[in-house]
């Protein structure tokens, strides 16, 4: 129900909003003492947009005097008068219908305001044609004339009065051609902007009209409390200026958020208390809204014999007046009057005509709408045509006279190319080996970092203390063995697999001491694998030792293993795979962090990575890792197994 009576409201609001600005431009009185304003301006030749308003509006609505004034201006060459004339011509010919001829008189008034470099005379010539496309629902001419009279206003400076007027219209224009395509939020965004603008030139007309359309875009969402807020606030702008037309639009308004809400009295006593202005003012087009309504309040309240019989002269005027959306919403609320009276057959007849009114409207619409759609596509389309044969001229002239230079300018292309490809290929190459150095530098720092040495050779200490000497020698020997191969591996990039192996058996009979020999160690190499063939970047098992180790081992209670199988997967990989029975990666999550390293094994993992997708670069394969959580059948942690894949060469 909401719907139809939204549609005419938009309808009624958009029409308000142009004779409203209508008659914010056109408001005035002849300036006092000058008898003659059409040949006082001929001979002062004012090009202040204010001067000539002041003293041509006098006879803005005379198209005879306007037609001489015209004349006249092109005798002494009085190019902005004639413009100026033009627009008005073209306001008083739109408001009569004659669209045609508004339009040729609108666009002159442009032609001479582009020669004459004035941008106030151009806004206002954009935004009068834009209102005439609106009067015929030419919406894509319409909003292309507001949007580029908006664009040139606002990319002034320091605009003048004339400039912020001008803004405001098309802010109010471009509102209200969104309100028609129903795209409400848009809507409110530019009738906001308006209502700024409005306020800086302290136009209380201005603001009415924006509130009130602001009030559209709120009730169509159906937020009512927000749109009579707005309502009300049009209304009392329209108290402020003594308006009797903007009183009985703003009442109309409520009265139908009222009717929305179901304050069917309250509506009623509105629009009773306004009809007196509406009688008055005597358009046929606001005494049939205001009748339509009558007959929906006293249809909500029951009182049907009453209701029909606003509805019913609501609707005569309409179709008078070939008012269609108001026909549709006359029918619409007279099927629902028949409904209540248990008048099916007749409910019905007024649903289909209701229906029929509003497919017809929606259809005249549409085809306007694709019509001027058409009509700027063929225009644009021919523009683009004698754009692109021109520019096709030009092009075969620059190819002629330039053919003997394009090899010398191509040859030397491609070797500035190629010069920037080889420097960038030298550049990639260097900055990979320099991550690379860094990498490995890194993963030294990591292997060697003092913590590691600091712990060792305090374990020397205590066995010499305890005077364990045998085994104090032999530990200083493994420890001095491991520095070696750690500070060998670090200068070459990668070593044998056997090597890797027998440096991490070092590293794990070393920390073992200070496990005190708790964990039991297993390595198993699969009899099919040479190690001294298989190649593998220096001291890539490492970190995942240490992880098992300090995060899985060192916090278990009982039996601690390890386990490394080396076996061959198949032609492409060998795997290696480092099992811990400790207490397991979700386990270890809970531990305190300030008893966790998590840091170091983030480093030394990411750099372990890196290292591996560097030596996998080279090799027809990339490598595999997968860490995997073990657990028995009650979902109890059994520890944690590192998969690694490395490709063979």
């Amino acid at each position: 129900m909401f719907r139809n009576t939204s549609i005419c409201s938009n309808l009624f609001t958009v029409l308000f909003s142009s004779i409203a600005l209508f008659a914010l431009e056109i408001k005035a009185q002849q300036p006092s003492g000058t008898k003659d304003p059409a040949n006082y301006l001929l001979e002062k030749r004012f090009t202040h947009y204010d001067s000539v308003q002041n003293y041509l509006r006098t006879f803005s609505r005379d198209s005879v005097a306007l037609k001489q004034f015209i004349q006249n201006s092109r005798q002494i060459n009085y190019a902005y008068g004639e413009a100026f004339a033009e627009n008005s011509l073209g306001v008083l010919y739109r408001d009569i219908s004659k669209y045609n001829l508004a339009l040729n008189h609108h666009d002159k008034a442009l032609e001479i305001a582009r020669e004459l470099d004035d941008v106030e005379l151009e806004v206002s010539a954009l935004n009068m044609t834009g209102v005439v496309y609106r009067r015929i629902d030419a919406v894509r001419s319409a909003l292309d004339k507001h949007n580029a009279a908006l664009e040139l206003a606002e990319r002034e400076e320091n605009p003048s009065k004339t400039l912020l007027k001008g803004i405001a219209i098309s802010l109010n224009s471009i509102g209200n051609i969104y309100l028609l395509l129903r795209d409400y939020d848009m809507a409110e965004s530019y009738f906001k902007r308006a209502i700024i603008r409005e306020e800086e030139l302290g136009s209380d007309l201005g603001l009415a009209i924006n509130f009130a359309n602001l009030g559209i875009a709120y009730e169509e969402r159906e937020q009512f409390d927000e749109a009579l807020v707005n309502y009300r606030k049009s209304l009392a702008y329209n108290n402020k200026i003594n308006s009797d037309l903007g009183r009985v639009i703003c009442n109309n308004s409520i009265a139908q958020v009222y009717l929305k809400q179901g304050r069917a009295r309250e509506a009623l006593d509105l629009i009773e208390a306004s009809m007196d202005d509406v009688n008055t003012i005597g358009d046929q087009f606001y005494i049939a809204l205001a009748n339509i309504n009558l007959g929906w309040a006293h249809s909500e309240l029951k009182n049907y014999p009453e209701a029909e019989r606003f509805l019913l002269k609501g609707m005569e005027l309409s179709k008078e007046k070939n008012y269609k959306q108001f026909l549709s919403m006359a029918y619409m609320h007279l099927s629902q009057l028949n409904e209540a009276r248990l008048n099916y057959e007749q409910a019905l007849e007024y649903q289909r005509l209701s229906q029929d009114v509003q497919a017809e409207y929606l259809n005249e619409a549409n085809h306007k709408y694709v019509s001027d759609l058409n009509l700027k596509y063929d225009s644009e389309q021919k523009r683009n045509m004698i754009s692109l044969l021109e520019q096709k001229n030009k092009l075969a002239e620059v190819k002629l006279n330039q053919a003997r230079k394009n090899n010398i300018f191509i040859l030397v292309l491609f070797s500035l190319i190629f010069l920037l490809l080889f420097f960038g290929y030298r550049q990639y190459r260097l900055k990979n080996q320099k991550e690379q150095l860094k990498a490995e530098q890194k993963l030294m720092r990591s292997q060697m970092n003092p913590h590691f040495i600091f712990n060792a050779l305090l374990s020397i200490r205590i066995y010499l203390q305890n005077h364990n000497v045998e085994e104090a020698i032999d530990y200083l020997g493994q420890f001095a063995k491991l520095i070696r191969s750690i500070l060998s591996s670090s200068l070459a990039k990668e070593n044998t697999l056997q090597e890797e192996l027998e440096t991490m058996q070092l590293y794990i009979n070393i920390e073992n001491i200070r496990f005190c020999n708790e964990i039991e160690t297993k390595l198993h190499i699969d009899d099919s694998i040479n190690l001294e063939e298989v190649k593998i970047p220096a001291l890539i098992l490492q970190p995942f030792v240490e992880n098992a180790l300090w995060h899985g081992l060192q916090p278990k209670e009982g039996k601690k293993e390890l386990a490394i199988d080396v076996t061959r997967k198949n032609d492409k990989y060998v795997n290696i795979s480092i099992t811990d029975n400790g207490i397991g990666r979700a386990k270890t999550m809970e531990i305190p962090k300030d008893k966790r390293n998590t840091q170091k094994k983030s480093i030394g993992i990411d750099l372990t990575l890196s290292r591996l997708q560097s030596f996998s670069k080279n090799l027809d394969n990339n490598y595999k890792l997968h860490i995997v959580d073990l657990y028995n059948d009650q979902q109890q942690a059994l520890g944690t197994r590192v998969l690694l894949d490395l490709p063979l060469r």
